[in-house]
């Protein structure tokens, strides 16, 4: 093997070095430990500088520092090396929302959920800014493309369910709602939401009358 191909290897983003400095930087986040875990990060960055991945770890444990211009200063960085990072675009939402720029991080988490729409942390910051905003139309979708995946999280079926409430869809809302229950049915918000439903239900009735019994799906 050649001098240079080795050399090419050993700064090969992909070498256990790198790996290991990546994977620290995310032990110490997930501890707190945030100064460790920017120093693993910056590290890992300067063996791998065209991966987006050391960037996207130094924006969460800025952002999880309250330091926001460092966070999205980080997610920049990785969004121009990989403009197609969901993780990157959820960052810079991630900051928008906490500075309050509702349209930007609305926008953010919709790029991120058209690259990744398995990514919850999106799904849930969108769902969140769109409750601020008063504007669910558009991300409807989201949540079922995700539910489709991921059938039994509750969670995101409640969210579903307020969704179609508030857009009018009554039975698609109490069908949710009622699959819900099947599964957690001490869940007091969805018993809530359900009764909820059921009276607007009757409300749209002719004459208002009451509803029928519950019956699961």
């Amino acid at each position: 093997m050649d001098t240079a191909h080795t050399n090419d290897l050993n700064r090969s983003p992909q070498t256990p070095h790198y790996e290991t400095l990546r994977e620290l930087g995310d032990c110490y986040t997930s501890v707190g430990d945030f100064d460790q875990a920017q120093d693993c990060y910056e590290k890992a960055a300067s063996l791998g500088p065209d991966e987006p991945g050391p960037y996207i770890g130094l924006g969460v444990a800025a952002l999880q520092t309250q330091r926001l211009e460092d966070a999205e200063i980080a997610f920049r960085v990785a969004h121009r090396l990989d403009p197609k990072c969901a993780k990157a675009c959820t960052g810079l939402a991630m900051v928008a929302q906490q500075r309050r720029d509702l349209p930007r991080a609305f926008d953010f988490y919709l790029k991120s959920l058209d690259l990744d729409a398995d990514n919850i942390m999106a799904l849930l910051g969108l769902f969140q800014v769109s409750c601020d905003m008063g504007s669910f139309a558009r991300i409807t979708r989201y949540l079922e493309a995700y539910l489709g995946m991921h059938p039994d999280d509750t969670a995101v079926m409640f969210a579903l369910a307020a969704l179609y409430l508030k857009d009018g869809r009554l039975d698609s809302s109490r069908t949710t709602l009622l699959r819900l229950l099947a599964r957690e049915p001490g869940n007091r918000d969805a018993a809530n939401l359900l009764e909820e439903v059921e009276h607007a239900r009757a409300g749209a009735r002719p004459g208002g009358a009451a509803p029928g019994p519950v019956e699961a799906p």
